[in-house]
């Protein structure tokens, strides 16, 4: 249990860092008085920090509590690490285009900290922290529901309000449907594909917690 209990203070500070960095975020947007900061809470990495935050304080408790996480708990996490650790692979390479293009990108530390330290840690404590059940397959199809949706109601609102998010959404930046759709596709094969790394992480950890009792 003391082991366990590490991990919830840690699970702790990382949901009071998250919030300050969302917070900043927010602040940050608000005072460049762009319509990104008015649309602060449309982006897919704000959502899926917040949901992070909510399921770290959780976490937190279980982790003080129990000696061993709860599966339904297991399978919130890896939903939402999918989410966050996705739109920070995302991020990066928007930045990446945008400076290969010669546009700038401002990066305040808040939005590293919430696409680059965050997902890089909550990746590593879901490695190392003890008492994680192993995740089923159906995750990874389930994974994909939250962006399917975000995506969804971003298209229905981007016209309203004359902005989009993520450049390849918007309909003035691409060159037609079809570089939409292959640029779409390949982000939810992202999503897919960091899906199946932490399901398969968590089962090989079960397998091998499992041997020495054999």
């Amino acid at each position: 249990m003391r082991a366990r209990s590490v991990f919830g203070v840690l699970r702790l500070a990382t949901a009071a860092v998250c919030t300050v960095a969302l917070v900043h975020r927010l602040l940050w947007g608000l005072s460049s008085r762009t319509i990104a900061g008015e649309n602060f809470f449309a982006y897919l990495t704000v959502q899926s920090n917040c949901a992070l935050v909510v399921v770290l304080l959780i976490g937190a408790v279980l982790a003080f509590l129990r000696a061993s996480d709860p599966r339904w708990f297991t399978v919130a996490l890896a939903l939402v690490l999918t989410w966050t650790i996705t739109a920070g692979l995302a991020f990066a390479l928007i930045v990446w285009q945008a400076g290969l293009r010669g546009i700038r990108v401002d990066v305040p530390w808040s939005d590293q900290v919430l696409h680059f330290w965050l997902p890089a840690c909550t990746a590593l404590a879901w490695v190392f922290t003890p008492g994680h059940r192993g995740v089923p397959w159906w995750v990874v199809p389930t994974a994909l529901a939250f962006p399917l949706a975000w995506g969804g109601v971003t298209l229905w609102r981007g016209p309203s309000v004359g902005w989009y998010p993520y450049y390849f959404l918007d309909p003035r930046q691409v060159s037609g449907p079809p570089e939409f759709l292959l640029t779409s596709a390949i982000a939810l094969a992202i999503f897919a594909l960091v899906a199946t790394v932490i399901v398969f992480v968590s089962r090989m950890r079960r397998r091998g917690r499992e041997r020495p009792e054999v």
